[in-house]
This record gives structure tokens, C-alpha cells and sequence, in this order.
């Protein structure tokens, strides 16, 4: 079975804890342990914001995350809000009608009429541009994009692995809006997308380091949604939960270096493996 490509920001699971070591720190046989404080100084902001987890958080009229106010220094104090996103490529060519799809209305509901079969369409073109429509919150937009993603993805195959490079800074940016239902779409989107083809949960493991300190931030945080929270579960709307699902998808399908690289970002992350 071919392996995918080493990328030297990988924790691989040969990797030891250096005894003493603040938080686990891991570093590769033979090497010498890192100065005193070293860890701490890598240590992401979004990982000292868990010592507090368990806070509630609260969602604004326009669905972005706040709660806590925000520390000097924290990374994510400046994020993309709903009231400042920039028009995503998405939505310029939609108008531009430069996408081979159509809304089909019907009594079942809303789904995409493509144009073209999707067996023909150029992936690393296409599944960039609909990833970066992930940050809409405004339909059709926002449907169109997201349905979109999980058509391609169900038919791509082995056209997906070579384009998952192209897809973290949406991915990442869609993330950061820190919008409770662009970031619930993009947990969703993330699930089928490791497990839409061989190897693809292996290529996005390089990636933990962009992708994950928002899940870090969110995941055992509660959402207060006062009478919602149990339509969320119900509706797989509820961000704590979602965040674990995905983490458990990553795991399992990103190989054997997967569990040590989710731990190093995800610190509070316990392997699924010791439940099944």
C-alpha cells in the first residue's frame, strides 16, 4: 500500500515523552530533551484556554462564538467575524454563473441540478472553490457550497488526494470565522472528506497543526443554547460533540501517526482506540 508523502511537521509514533516534560512533550529517539520552558513557549494559546473548559458559551444574533473574553496575545481574538468576511471565490463565480449547477426545487426538498457529470469535472479546480464557500451563511450560498462539497466528494474517488493540500486554507478560514454554523457545516464536511477515499485521512494528518487549534478551543466547552440544546444533538448541531466525532474519524482513518498528532494539539483528545 502506498504511504503518503513525510512531511517533517508530523509527530510520528515512534516518538517518546520526554520524562518530566511538561504536558508530554514528544521528541523523536536519539534526540536530546528540550531545554527547560521550551515546551510551554510552543504551547498554543488554544490550549491554555482549555484550563477553563467547561464554560459556557455564548452565540450571537449572527451565530458567532464568543463567551470569554478574549486574552492579549490569543490568536483567535481577530477572527474573520460574519460582519467583516470578505465575498468568497464561491460566491463571485455562482454569480458569475461560472459553476455547472442549478438549485432543483422539489417536494423532497432543495438539491443541487449538476450540469455536467461529476466523473468530468477538474477537481483541482472545482473542489477548492466550493471549500471556500463553506464560510457563507447566506443562501443559496450556502447550501449550493455545502451540498455541493458532499456531492463531489461522493463521487471524486481517487481524484480527491491529490487536491487535499489545496483545501486547508478554506478549511482553515472557514474554521476561524468561529461562526457556530459555518463551523458545525465545516466539522461535517471534514468527517465525509476522510473518509471519502483511500489515504486521504493519512494526507490531511500534516495538516493537524493548521486545522486543529479551533478544536482545542471549542471542544469541551457547552454551547448554551438554553431550550436548543437538544434539538442540536438531535439535529448533530452541538459543536462539543461534533469536535470528538471528528477527532474519533480522524484517528481512525490518519494512520498509525494519527493518535500521537492529535494529542499534541488536542491535549484533553483520548485515543477511541481503548473504547472499541
Amino acid at each position: 500500500m502506498r504511504q503518503p508523502p513525510h512531511h517533517s511537521g508530523v509527530v510520528h509514533a515512534s516518538a517518546i515523552p520526554v520524562v518530566g516534560s511538561a504536558g508530554g512533550f514528544f521528541a523523536p529517539r536519539g534526540s536530546s530533551p528540550p531545554k527547560a520552558g521550551a515546551f510551554h513557549a510552543r504551547k498554543t494559546a488554544a490550549a491554555a484556554a482549555l484550563s477553563h473548559s467547561g464554560h459556557h458559551v455564548e452565540i450571537s444574533s449572527t451565530g458567532k462564538l464568543g463567551g470569554e473574553r478574549s486574552k492579549k496575545g490569543d490568536p483567535f481574538s481577530s477572527g474573520s467575524g460574519s460582519d467583516r468576511r470578505e465575498v468568497t471565490s464561491f460566491r463571485k463565480l455562482y454569480d458569475r454563473g461560472d459553476f455547472p449547477i442549478a438549485v432543483n426545487h422539489d417536494a423532497k426538498g432543495n438539491k443541487i441540478n449538476w450540469k455536467v457529470d461529476l466523473e468530468k469535472l477538474d477537481y483541482h479546480h472545482y473542489l477548492p472553490l466550493f471549500f471556500s464557500g463553506l464560510c457563507e451563511t447566506e443562501e443559496p450560498y450556502a447550501f449550493l457550497a455545502r451540498q455541493g462539497i458532499h456531492d463531489l466528494l461522493d463521487k471524486g474517488g481517487n481524484k480527491i488526494l491529490p487536491v487535499v493540500p489545496q483545501l486547508i486554507i478554506p478549511i482553515k478560514k472557514a474554521l476561524n470565522t468561529r461562526n457556530i454554523h459555518v463551523i458545525t457545516t465545516t466539522l461535517k464536511v471534514l468527517q465525509h472528506l476522510v473518509e471519502s477515499a483511500e489515504m486521504v485521512g493519512e494526507a490531511l494528518v500534516p495538516y493537524y497543526r493548521q486545522i486543529l487549534p479551533i478544536f482545542n478551543l471549542f471542544k469541551n466547552k457547552n454551547v448554551n443554547l438554553g431550550d436548543g440544546i437538544y434539538y442540536s444533538q438531535q439535529k448533530r448541531e452541538n459543536i462539543g460533540d461534533l469536535i470528538q466525532e471528528t477527532l474519533e474519524k480522524f484517528e481512525l482513518t490518519g494512520g498509525e501517526d494519527a493518535f500521537i498528532n492529535i494529542k499534541y494539539m488536542v491535549p484533553t483528545y483520548e485515543s477511541v482506540m481503548s473504547r472499541v
